[in-house]
């Protein structure tokens, strides 16, 4: 049984901490943060051992990048595939309960909480994240790091570009596409195409404007 690493003393990694401790495949776990005041720490018994890049030197060990937004899980392997970490040190992790259909999908370092549901056909990248509750339904496609906030929903043939992020309890209409880097916010219903980097919200989901009528990016 080998030792799990656990890039960023986030919620996150709490949570996944909970999931590895009741399927019982890891003898040990670690976290790596930058941090310093939590180097040398403990959280939830679990010893920080050091910054992000004392990962690399933890070859026993397989990885999973906790970070809770996309944008900033892709620059956290981005760093540590400079100090060559490749990605087979990346694990996936997802709940016990969780049944995984034949048809589907998960790339490596995407962690998938409890409650989550895939029917048929998904397919989800790499560093992908679905919190409690999400439901993905025939032919998603989750591009890498996006982070799918608890309760979210998506139709048939949705599209989730790669770090986007989707608020708690927001829903998708089936063959809609969310942008690359863009942001749907909590409770909205997306029912067209977002534009990559934007952040929309509402029922139904439209542009976010400042005060002054420009558009929010």
């Amino acid at each position: 049984m080998r030792t799990l690493a656990l890039v960023a003393a986030s919620g996150l990694a709490r949570e996944v901490l909970e999931v590895e401790r009741a399927i019982g495949r890891y003898r040990r776990f670690l976290l790596v943060d930058d941090d310093p005041g939590l180097w040398e720490t403990w959280i939830d018994g679990v010893p920080v051992v050091g910054p992000v890049e004392q990962a690399a030197s933890l070859e026993d060990s397989d990885l999973l990048v906790c970070a809770g937004r996309g944008s900033t899980r892709r620059g956290l392997v981005r760093r540590l595939a400079a100090l060559g970490v490749t990605p087979g040190r990346y694990t996936q992790c997802w709940h016990p309960e969780l049944r995984l259909p034949p048809t589907c999908v998960i790339g490596a370092g995407s962690i998938l909480l409890g409650q989550v549901v895939l029917t048929t056909g998904v397919r989800l990248g790499q560093h992908v994240v679905a919190m409690p509750h999400v439901t993905l339904t025939h032919d998603d496609v989750v591009h890498d790091y996006a982070t799918l906030c608890a309760g979210v929903s998506l139709g048939g043939h949705v599209t989730v570009g790669e770090a986007a992020y989707l608020g708690m309890n927001s829903s998708v209409r089936e063959h809609v596409r969310v942008g690359r880097g863009a942001t749907l916010g909590m409770g909205a219903t997306l029912l067209r195409d977002q534009h990559d980097g934007e952040t929309w919200y509402g029922v139904p989901a439209a542009p976010a404007h400042d005060r002054a009528g420009r558009l929010v990016p």
